[in-house]
Parts: C-alpha cells; structure tokens; sequence
C-alpha cells in the first residue's frame, strides 16, 4: 500500500496535464477517481500511437484509475459530482478557468459540501491576472514560460522537447502543491484551492535567466548541445555509432578524465588548467575528446570513464532503454496487460518509497468501468435511478 493509501482524489478533465497528476497520485496509492464524458471519454484513450485501436498510452496514464462517465454539462451530472467531492479529499482539474463555476462545481461550491476539499487546478495561465481566460496548452506555455527561447541550437528557430514538457512539469507542481495543501489540512483541518499555471510551472525552471539579463547584461539563448562557458560537458562519439555525454567540467573531475585519456598534460596546460579556460576553447576542447572516445565502442568507453570517476552516460532510445540493467534493477520498465489482454511495457514509480511502495495493480480501464460502483458506494444513488441516468446518457 502506498504512502496515500487512504486518500481520495477525484479527477476531471482530460488529456495530460491533469491526469498525469493523477497517475502520480495513483501510483503513490491515492483512490483516483477519473471522471470523464460518456461515450466520448478522455482523448488520451486514443492520442498518440495506437495498436488495434487501442492508444499505447492510455494504459500507463489511466493506471489504477477507476472510470466514472457522467455528463458535466447536465445539472444532474453536476450534482453526482458535488456529492462525489463531498466524499473524496482532493479534486484535480484542467479545464478553462472559469468552467467549474459554469458548472456550480466551483470551490465555494465545493466547500460547501465538504469544508476539507482541496481543489487543485491546472491551467495555462492560472486562475487570475489578463490571461487567465486564455485556452493555454503545454506548448504555448513552453514558448511564454520562456524555456522555447533556450532550446535548439544557435541561429535555428525555437525548438520543443521530444515530449509533453510543460504538461509535465505542471503535473509535478499539481501533485507537489496536493501533498503540501494535504500536509496543512492536517493542522488547519481546512481544505483550500491549488493553483497551476504551466507557464509558471515552465517558467521555475529557468533558473537565474531573468537576473541574468536584468543585472547581468547577459541574455540566454539557445546554445544546442552545451552550456557556454562549460567545458567539457557535451555529446561525444563512440566507435560503434552510439554517443555519450560526458560531463567533466569540475576541475576535479577533469582531472580524472585527463587520466583516462592518457593525457595528463591537459591538466596543467595553461588553455585548460581553469574552468573559465575551457570554457573559452570549449569547440577545440571537445574536438580533442571527440577524437579519443571515436576511437572506443560505448560500453568499453563508459566502463573506463566510470572507473576513473567520470560522470558519463549513453545517450540512450526506447530500444536500448529497454534492455537497461539500471532500469530493470530499479523496476522503472513495468510490464503490465492493457485491457485487451496485450502486455505492454510503461514506466515505472518514482520516487521509491522504503515502506510503503507504490504499485501499479492496474492498467488504465476501459470507459465506465467503475460507474454503478462508485456512485453507489460514495453517493448512494439506487440501482433504478442509475439505470435511469444511463438511459438518458447523463452516466
């Protein structure tokens, strides 16, 4: 049993940023009821690559869900889900701003059937300020949070990430803020409201960028594979057409990449005896590593690396991640059966917990699955009126 195991959250929306708050918070052993559209259900069921129909995502971010259809656009939807709320400690959203309100599923709303809610909303822009009303996406929020500007490679446009980043990083900072309002409850007894923009969640990421320009002088921008003035930490060539990354900008620990190199005269040569040095001859640098780990296949390369005591790492894909020992030692490949019975591969729990792990005892459900059980149990709705909701699509 997880560390909030006892915990019930109640999940509405759809696509990432909130429902992968809610895989965390599953993982970690909170009761996550999702709460999707009848018939159309979330998007997620079929977004990105699919196999016989069946979206390879879906099973991995609706993991230890239970799904509950109900129509938020009916009053009688509206009032299962308060009386849903009244029962559950944390109700996670991604809507526009304002929906909720439409709905009459608002915190004042909320509060009022249960004063110990905690309504955690994630949106673009946050729930106040100009641009609160704005429909606001992972992608938009990367380019305003600021952290587009930073990524790609000089004298190239803007590039994204090869996932969802700011959906992520707002999933995270959902979760962090739910554990946080949670842990106060405790003392206050009173629930409150979470709020999540994913441009501020993109924007806390980027470190001293705004000191550095306002008092600096110095504008950050895009520097493709290096950090200027960081030498040697880059991507470099093995024999076998894999790449590392090699990370040996301390002085110390140049020291010992100097070693395995053979080339002990790089720590006392005047070009890179400092680390302002080899930040300033940081392309003829990595030339000169580039020409040594050319010369050695991956695995030989970071086994040396590795027993000088040099940061290094392959730069790894699907495929080899797959076939990782440190991820298998670590259960971070699990293997579970999707609804359709095909075994499929996700990742696994992080962080690890030493008592109370967390567990994926099952994959994301088909629509509905848990409809008549949960309203029964947490609302008490009778099996006619329920069959009566199904007739007329509000379940």
């Amino acid at each position: 049993m997880g560390p909030l195991h006892g915990i019930r959250v109640l999940e509405l929306g759809s696509f990432i940023a909130g429902p992968f708050a809610g895989q965390l918070l599953a993982d970690y052993g909170a009761e996550v009821v999702k709460v999707e559209p009848p018939r159309a259900g979330d998007p997620m069921r079929r977004w990105g690559v699919t196999k016989d129909g069946e979206s390879l995502w879906w099973p991995a971010i609706g993991r230890n869900k239970k799904s509950v259809t109900v129509d938020l656009r009916d009053e009688r939807g509206q009032q299962l889900v308060r009386e849903l709320a009244s029962e559950c400690d944390v109700v996670l959203e991604n809507f526009r701003p304002g929906t909720l309100s439409r709905w009459g599923l608002d915190y004042a709303k909320l509060a009022e059937v249960n004063p110990r809610i905690i309504l955690v909303h994630v949106s673009g822009f946050g729930q106040t300020g100009p641009g609160a009303g704005q429909a606001g996406f992972g992608s938009v929020a990367e380019a305003v949070g600021g952290i587009r500007f930073t990524t790609g490679s000089p004298g190239d446009a803007p590039a994204r990430a090869g996932i969802s980043l700011g959906d992520s990083l707002a999933s995270l900072f959902a979760v962090i803020g739910a554990l946080a309002a949670l842990a106060e409850r405790g003392s206050s007894g009173r629930g409150q409201e979470v709020d999540v923009a994913i441009y501020e969640a993109v924007f806390a990421l980027m470190e001293s960028t705004v000191a550095d320009y306002h008092a600096g002088g110095k504008l950050r921008t895009r520097s493709g594979s290096v950090l200027p003035g960081v030498a040697p930490s880059n991507v470099y060539p093995a024999a076998d057409d894999a790449e590392v990354v090699i990370a040996a900008n301390a002085d110390t620990v140049f020291s010992r990449l100097a070693e395995a190199m053979g080339r002990p005269d790089l720590v006392t040569d005047p070009r890179y005896a400092t680390h302002s040095a080899r930040g300033e001859r940081m392309a003829e640098l990595d030339e000169l590593i580039s020409a040594w780990t050319s010369r050695h296949k991956s695995k030989d390369l970071i086994e040396q690396l590795q027993n000088h005591g040099v940061p290094v790492g392959r730069i790894n894909t699907a495929a080899s991640i797959l076939t990782d020992p440190q991820f298998a030692e670590r259960d971070m490949i699990l293997w579970r059966c999707n609804a359709a019975g095909t075994e499929l591969p996700m990742n696994g729990i992080v962080p690890k917990f030493s008592r109370t792990p967390g567990e994926v005892t099952r994959t994301g459900p088909p629509l509905g699955a848990d409809t008549d059980e949960v309203i029964t149990t947490l609302t008490g709705t009778d099996a006619e009126t329920l069959a009566a909701l199904h007739a007329e699509g509000v379940l």
